[in-house]
């Protein structure tokens, strides 16, 4: 259900919750490929603070795997939900691996595209499969017709349509199911989460925050369950840095 009234967002006021955040196109702008996104200059060093500031209540859930969010945001390390969730590191550090279906068959049919066509580009993660067709718009039908044939070969997965990309991955796993597996365990537990994305991948995530009594953000335009909105990537950076450095106290995120 997609929402139609806008809520003010501020996430100062939300720093008893828990926070999850999306990577791209939420806390980066982005980029032709994947490899070429930037990280703002500052923006680790003011999640680094935010974390303090929520006492541990903060994580990244992305459709990256782990070892790329990482790498983005090094040296800081915060519990991430990689690949929609098929992996996850814990606040202690812990890596939790959802079992996935075999995509031996999906590779082939999605490498053979990928070869004959220029300007697309394969992401193999632990577990699933992206293709993205960025630098190739025209191709998208194609792409279509590639992956769902590769969805048939490959029984317990669903197809994801997001920005210029389409993600084959384990039926089992959303962001919403990583966001509830957060949720159970400490310094999230007890918490209200908000959850902030940027594409219809993202869906899951908000719409689970919402049902809890939380909240969804969307950034940018489109359609979202979401209550609130915010511009762009650089809106969420306000947004977080000035939740940081709030003094602002509320119950909004406790569970009755």
């Amino acid at each position: 259900m997609m929402s139609t009234e806008v809520e003010k967002f501020d996430l100062a006021e939300w720093l008893d919750g828990a926070v999850f955040l999306d990577f791209d196109g939420t806390l980066v702008d982005l980029a032709e490929t994947p490899d070429t996104v930037m990280v703002a200059p500052g923006l680790v060093q003011v999640l680094a603070t935010l974390r303090e500031r929520l006492q541990g209540r903060l994580a990244i859930v992305s459709g990256r795997p782990i070892a790329q969010i990482d790498a983005m945001l090094a040296p800081l390390k915060l519990p991430v939900a990689g690949v929609h969730g098929a992996e996850r590191r814990d606040y202690n550090g812990q890596l939790h691996i959802a079992k996935a279906p075999s995509l031996d068959a999906a590779q082939l049919i999605l490498r053979a595209l990928v070869l004959a066509h220029d300007g697309l580009l394969l992401e193999e993660k632990r577990g699933a499969l992206a293709l993205h067709y960025r630098l190739a718009p025209g191709l998208r039908v194609q792409c279509e017709q590639a992956m769902e044939a590769a969805l048939i070969a490959s029984p317990g997965t669903v197809l994801l349509h997001g920005k210029m990309v389409l993600e084959l991955k384990p039926a089992t796993v959303n962001k919403g199911s990583a966001v509830a597996e957060f949720l159970q365990e400490e310094p999230f537990k007890n918490c209200l989460p908000v959850f902030v994305g940027d594409d219809t991948t993202d869906e899951a995530g908000i719409a689970y925050a919402q049902q809890l009594g939380g909240v969804g953000v969307k950034v940018g335009a489109g359609p979202s369950a979401a209550r609130c909105r915010l511009d762009s990537p650089q809106a969420l950076h306000v947004q977080l840095a000035h939740a940081a450095q709030s003094n602002h106290s509320t119950s909004t995120g406790d569970t009755p």
